[in-house]
Parts: C-alpha cells; structure tokens; sequence
C-alpha cells in the first residue's frame, strides 16, 4: 500500500513538474497571446547644453531641475569684449560703405568730366573748321593779289592752332575716360571689401547672440554644472534638458514577436511607480537586434554552439491625456505587456 502511495506521489510531483515548465516556457496547453518583458525603459531626447563662444560667466538664472520654457535665458556669458568687437566691425563696415559713397562720387565727376571734354572737342572742332575757311578764303585772295602774304600766314598760324586744340580736346577726352576706367575698377574693390566687412559684422554679431545661451525647447534641466564666475570654453556640457515628449524601449525575445504588429496596444507599469498602469501603442521595430549593433558581435562559427534568444528593440508610444505622464522620466525601468490577439490600430501620424 505505501509503495502504491509513493508511486502515485511521485507520479504527482513528475506531473506537476511537466506542467511547471510547460507553463514557464509558454507551451500547449499554456500558451497564451499575451507576452510580457522588463527589458524595457523609458527613452526621451535630453538635449545637451553648450555654449558656442568662450568666456567668464556672468548670470545663471535657472536652478537644478527646474522646468524650463523655449527661449528661456539660461546662462550669459561676459559679452563685453565681444560687444567691441560688433563695434569695430560696425564701424568698419561704415569706413567701407563711406569710401563707396566717395567712389560713387568721383564716378559722376568722371562722367561729368567726360561730357565737358566732349563738349570742348565739339567747340574746339567748330573753330578748326572756322580757321580751316578762314584759311582757304585768304590762300584764294593770296593767289589773286588781293590778300598779302601775311594774312595767309596768319591764317595758316591760326589753323594749325585750332587743329592742336582739338587734339588736346579729344586727349582731355581720352583720359576722362580712363580716369572713369580706374573708378569703376577701385568700386569692385570696396564693393568686394564691403562683403567682407558686412560678414565680419553679421559674425560679430552671432558671437554676441551666442553669449546668451536661452532654452531650444520646453523641458526640465537636469543638474546645472555652471557657476556665475566660472570660465567655459566653447562646447563644454554646462547642463541638460529632458523634453515633454518621450517613448518606451522594449526588448522583446525573438520568440515573443509572433503576431506583433505596429498599431497593437501596449500597457506598461514603471518601477517607481508600481500603482499606476500606463498605456501606449508600438510604433516601430528595431531594424537589427540588440548583438548586431554591439562593438563586438558574437561569433558561433567554433566552439560549441549554444542557442540564445535574441532581443529587438521595439519602440512604445504613450498615449496622451494619461494621468501622472509628468512623472514618467527618461532611463526608468518599466514593465511592458502586450496582447498580441488585440487588433493593432494606425493612427493618422503613422
């Protein structure tokens, strides 16, 4: 009687064994839609602070962890030096837009120069033709006894005069006209010079708009490293914000993605907040699994081969209009569970 007793106990217990781990690794009659893991995360885009100029820090306005809006000045560094620097670069700018009037100046004066040579040409042109008659007039009455010689030497002399001053009228032209040439040649220069200077100025100013470093976005700041007094070099991480919008990252085992479909319904609970149950929705897939973006990938090609599930990263939306989402912060632990019987729904953003 007791070995029956025993044989029924151990058969009991074998029984009971069987049905323990089928249910532990979810197999018929166990199985179930329903998949759960706690590899998972609360992920949100915590944007880095750094100043984009060197210098001695003059204010910093914001505390530790205090909630911040876009715009909101955060530090200010000493812009006195930089501000000199706008000025000079104004004032260059200025020095460079004058000489440009001056040149615009002496441009007209050439061309008014050029108009007045080309006028003395036209009178000076009128007298040569004038001595030229006068000239054959008195070489005709020369000839018939009429005029004396002297006459027509006085004509040729005033002739050959009004042909020199046309010369020097269309010389007086010619170098107006390069004079005109040489203002037109030094007006690219500055024009050029002007672009330089208005690039310096804009530069200037950037250095001195960068010397207040304002929030990029609504958020919280993190931990502020940055004293009034202290001197920051550009790039050097002062504090952080943590934005309004954040996600979940689960890693799910290859086993569990059967039927997971983007759009299905998710419920989450955090760690450090165990009473409060939160839902979302998957979003997206991993496009390779947690080892293939390891530095150093695994190598099953020796050795003896052992089998491990892999994990993929699935990316969570939370749902709006939750209660407590304020309290969920980015890197806290979560429990996800999805039902993978649920029929998945897109909305209009996906």
């Amino acid at each position: 009687m007791e070995k029956w007793i025993k044989t029924i106990l151990v058969s009991l217990i074998a029984v009971f064994g069987v049905l323990l781990l089928l249910h532990a690794w979810q197999l018929p009659p166990f199985r179930t839609q329903v998949v759960v893991t706690e590899d998972a995360y609360i992920r949100g885009q915590v944007t880095i602070i750094s100043p984009r100029v060197s210098g001695y820090v003059t204010q910093v306005p914001v505390l530790d962890y205090q909630r911040v809006k876009k715009g909101d000045l955060l530090v200010q560094i000493d812009d006195r030096i930089l501000s000199q620097r706008l000025l000079q670069a104004e004032a260059d700018l200025a020095q460079q837009r004058a000489g440009l009037a001056v040149s615009e100046q002496n441009k007209r004066s050439a061309e008014a120069k050029i108009r007045a040579s080309e006028a003395l040409v036209a009178s000076a042109k009128v007298a040569l033709d004038t001595a030229q008659a006068n000239f054959d007039r008195t070489s005709s009455l020369e000839g018939r006894g009429v005029a004396t010689q002297a006459s027509l030497d006085a004509a040729n002399s005033t002739l050959s005069a009004a042909r020199a001053a046309v010369a020097q009228a269309q010389a007086a032209v010619d170098v107006a006209h390069q004079d005109l040439a040489t203002i037109i040649v030094n007006r690219s220069s500055i024009e050029a010079a002007i672009d330089s200077a208005q690039a310096t100025h804009r530069l200037a100013e950037i250095d001195v708009e960068n010397t207040r470093i304002i929030a990029p976005r609504n958020g919280k700041l993190g931990e502020v490293g940055v004293q009034i007094g202290q001197y920051v070099t550009a790039g050097t991480q002062l504090m952080s914000i943590v934005p309004d919008t954040k996600w979940v990252v689960a890693n799910f085992k290859e086993t569990q993605l059967y039927n997971m479909e983007v759009g299905q319904p998710v419920t989450f609970k955090v760690d450090a907040i165990p009473n409060v149950v939160y839902h979302g929705r998957i979003q997206d897939y991993s496009g390779a699994t947690a080892a293939e973006f390891s530095i150093l990938k695994p190598d099953n090609a020796t050795g003896n081969f052992t089998k491990v599930a892999q994990r993929l990263s699935i990316r969570i939306s939370i749902d709006p209009d939750q209660q407590h989402l304020e309290r969920l912060l980015p890197g806290l632990s979560v429990v996800v569970r999805t039902d993978k019987a649920s029929e998945p729904f897109l909305s209009s953003e996906q």
